[in-house]
C-alpha cells in the first residue's frame, strides 16, 4: 500500500490539507471537512512531487491564472461515484449546471439525489469542481466546504452573481 504525503496550503477559502500517494493525487480537504484521513505531523511519502506540483497549480489557480488541472488523479468510490466525478472534471471553469442537468448526462435522470450525494463525497474538490453544480433554480446547494466557500468558487471563477 502506497504512503500517504501531505501538505498544507494556505487559500482565500482556508487553509487546505492536500494527500498524495506516490503516484496521484488522493484527497483536498477544506478545514471543516468531515472525512480527513488521520495524518500524523512527520510523516513523509512519497507523493512531495505530486503534491509540489497540485500546490502550485491551486495557488495558479487562486491567483486567477489557471482555469483547468492538469494532475494525476486517485478517486476511489463507487461505480456511480466515478462516473458523476468523472463528469464534474467536464464543467467548463466559469460555468454551472444543476444537479438534474448531470443525472441526464448520465443517462439517468431520476438520479438526481444520488447525483448530489456522489458530489458531496467528491474527495478532491476546488480541482474535480463540484462547487460549479448549483440547484435547478439557480440557488447554492449543499457544499462540503460550506456554502461561503462555494460562493466564494463561484464568483472567483465568474459565474455566479447573486442579487445583492
Amino acid at each position: 500500500m502506497n504512503a500517504t504525503a501531505f501538505s498544507c496550503l494556505s487559500t482565500p477559502v482556508g487553509e487546505l490539507t492536500l494527500t498524495a500517494s506516490d503516484a496521484a493525487l488522493t484527497g483536498v480537504y477544506f478545514p471543516s471537512s468531515r472525512q480527513v484521513p488521520r495524518l500524523h505531523a512527520g510523516e513523509q511519502g512519497a507523493g512531495g512531487e505530486v503534491l509540489a506540483l497540485a500546490r502550485r497549480q491551486l495557488e495558479e489557480y487562486f491567483a486567477g491564472s489557471r482555469t483547468t488541472f492538469e494532475l494525476p488523479l486517485a478517486l476511489a468510490g463507487t461505480p456511480f461515484e466515478l462516473r458523476v466525478w468523472e463528469m464534474l472534471q467536464r464543467i467548463p471553469y466559469g460555468t454551472t449546471t444543476s444537479y438534474g442537468e448531470l443525472a441526464r448526462r448520465l443517462d439517468e435522470p431520476s438520479a438526481s439525489r444520488a447525483v448530489g450525494t456522489a458530489n458531496a463525497r467528491n474527495p478532491i474538490p476546488i480541482i474535480v469542481p463540484c462547487h460549479r453544480v448549483i440547484g435547478a433554480n439557480g440557488d447554492l446547494t449543499g457544499y462540503g466546504g460550506g456554502l461561503d466557500r462555494k460562493l466564494w468558487l463561484l464568483e472567483h471563477e465568474g459565474c455566479y452573481l447573486p442579487l445583492r
